[in-house]
């Protein structure tokens, strides 16, 4: 580190807060209401400086502003402008932005991580909470099947727009130190720990540069383009219906089992019947988890931008989000593997109880036929 500490010009921390609230979200209607209500202007989401054709969003995400709240920050107030976001696949993103002007990088630093411990997930706040409350309760008609237990993801973001002189990523990262900023740790870190902490960086020109982990980022963008933020949300937000879908198949396949044994014991002439219905509801359990795992998938096309295809690729990695999805396909396919097996046992059901209809028959004639005068 140079002797002269580097100020932070111009930049802001960003705090966001993901919460599943609904098997899916009717973009037009929320769209519809929330103007109805006089509330501020929605827009829908786009990337401010990637062509459409290189990278788009599947469904775009509806953007609504709130108003600003202050928050305290050691002790000190803090105006946090307030936006959110409605993706269709049923989460809604929150981000509260707090400037960083003509401060040293050892005060970003600090206010970041001051940022972390009001509003972080360890933090004893209500703030995410009421504005949730307040969003649900103007939107609530737009929500298609909301859940009753909100599943949550955090994700905290340091932006720098300019810095006190003109530097190189390279001659930024010889002049600051990121380890504080991308861990929140005060003591030094082993160099193995460092090293592994700053592993996912990335820079397109000169002069910008993108350091990623699993919960925070550290963005030096001097444009002021923010589709890198806007790829680390919706990254996030695939994280998090991935995470809502595998702890809904962890809690459905006991039940399953047990519905399938409940079943098997049933041993009557409804049998078929009782393999039939339980086989359908598996049938649309698998039908809506892949549509929407599948939406989930296409949240965000990445084509011809190299550079936020790499980023893009690292933060889901980071996340996560293959894995999760993995284990929401191998769970899907269990369930699918019991759909089948249930169709061939009604099949079997119902062969069965045609055969015995046959021989009835059959057995009805015979006596009809021996007592006929």
């Amino acid at each position: 580190m140079a002797d002269a500490e580097l100020a932070v010009a111009t930049g802001a921390i960003v705090a966001y807060r993901l919460f599943d609230v609904a098997y899916a979200i009717d973009l037009g209607q929320a769209e519809t209401i929330w103007a109805s209500r006089a509330r501020s202007a929605s827009t829908r989401g786009k990337l401010s400086a990637t062509p459409p054709k290189a990278v788009a969003f599947g469904v775009p995400p509806l953007a609504l502003t709130l108003d600003p709240l202050t928050l305290t920050l050691d002790d000190a107030p803090v105006q946090a402008a307030v936006t959110v976001r409605l993706h269709d696949f049923g989460v809604i993103s929150m981000a509260l932005r707090i400037p960083a002007n003509a401060m040293s990088w050892s005060a970003f630093t600090a206010r970041l991580n001051a940022m972390d411990r009001c509003v972080g997930p360890g933090a004893e706040s209500a703030v995410w909470s009421g504005l949730l409350d307040d969003v649900r309760g103007v939107l609530d008609g737009a929500l298609i099947r909301p859940t009753s237990a909100t599943l949550d993801e955090d994700f905290l973001i340091g932006v720098v727009n300019a810095f006190s002189e003109r530097l190189t990523s390279a001659e930024l990262q010889e002049r600051v130190d990121l380890v504080p900023l991308l861990s929140g740790e005060q003591r030094r870190l082993s160099e193995h720990a460092r090293q592994d902490l700053l592993r996912q960086r990335f820079s397109y020109y000169t002069d910008d540069l993108v350091a990623l982990t699993w919960d925070r980022a550290f963005i030096y963008e001097p444009r002021g383009d923010s589709d890198v933020i806007d790829v680390l949300e919706v990254a996030n937000a695939q994280l998090l219906e991935m995470r809502y879908y595998d702890e809904l198949l962890d809690a459905e396949l006991p039940r399953m089992y047990d519905l399938v044994e409940a079943t098997r014991r049933t041993m009557t002439l409804l049998a078929s019947r009782r393999f039939a219905n339980l086989a359908r509801r598996l049938y649309t359990l698998v039908a809506e988890v892949t549509e929407l795992t599948e939406k989930v998938d296409n949240a965000l096309q990445v084509t011809e931008d190299v550079y936020l295809a790499r980023v893009y690729a690292a933060a889901l990695e980071l996340f996560r989000v293959p894995a999760v999805r993995a284990a929401v396909e191998r769970k899907l396919a269990i369930i699918r593997d019991t759909y089948a097996a249930l169709y061939d046992e009604a099949s079997g059901s119902r062969a069965e109880l045609l055969e015995i209809a046959i021989l009835v028959l059959i057995a009805l004639e015979i006596v009809l036929a021996l007592v006929r005068p």
